[in-house]
């Protein structure tokens, strides 16, 4: 008997809890676009009266030294160049280059292109170590230009590696003397 009473007691609160739950049966609802998570956010780093200053961007791509450097490379923004940050580096899509002309055309051999961020840096993160190589034909950069490729490369590691330790990142210039970065002028903004 005490079995039965016990039986019923667990199962009168569970039969209650499914019929009163209020959630009628229904097909798929159109009600919006599909769920979406966090948006991704990188760290670059911009100049502003000559010290590094850290500044979140949203971005489409994973976060990865990679996309963080393009990123970095589009430049300020209209709103952060009112706050008078800029940039010691090449700016992506700023400045035109030379390109192959089509070949059934009489004139220049060249014609302008927009230059893009795979055409001023290449990012290579391995194992051991992150490099950034400079495009042969850029300026040399000065020390606080580097330094913005390194703190934003530094921080892009600890976001996709959060409990890893980041790893050295080495900054090789069109004269292809290679500058190694440690961070130690990196703000957390």
């Amino acid at each position: 008997m005490r079995a039965v009473r016990r039986a019923v007691l667990l199962a009168v609160p569970a039969l209650c809890t499914l019929v009163s739950c209020g959630i009628p049966a229904t097909g798929v609802v159109e009600a919006g676009g599909p769920a979406s998570g966090a948006v991704p956010t990188v760290r670059v780093y911009l100049v502003a009266d000559g010290a590094l200053v850290a500044v979140p961007r949203r971005t489409v791509a994973p976060v990865e030294v990679e996309s963080a450097v393009e990123v970095l490379l589009e430049g300020p923004t209209e709103a952060e160049r009112v706050k008078r940050l800029t940039t010691l580096l090449p700016v992506a899509g700023h400045f035109q280059a030379a390109a192959p002309a089509a070949p059934a055309t009489d004139g220049p051999t060249e014609v302008p292109r927009e230059v893009a961020a795979a055409d001023l840096v290449k990012v290579v993160a391995e194992d051991d170590r992150v490099s950034i190589e400079l495009s042969p034909g850029l300026e040399e950069l000065t020390r606080l230009a580097v330094d913005q490729l390194v703190c934003t490369a530094l921080w892009a590691q600890r976001v996709a590696d959060p409990g890893g330790e980041p790893l050295p990142v080495t900054v090789t210039g069109a004269g292809g003397r290679p500058v190694k970065g440690a961070g130690a002028s990196c703000s957390d903004g």
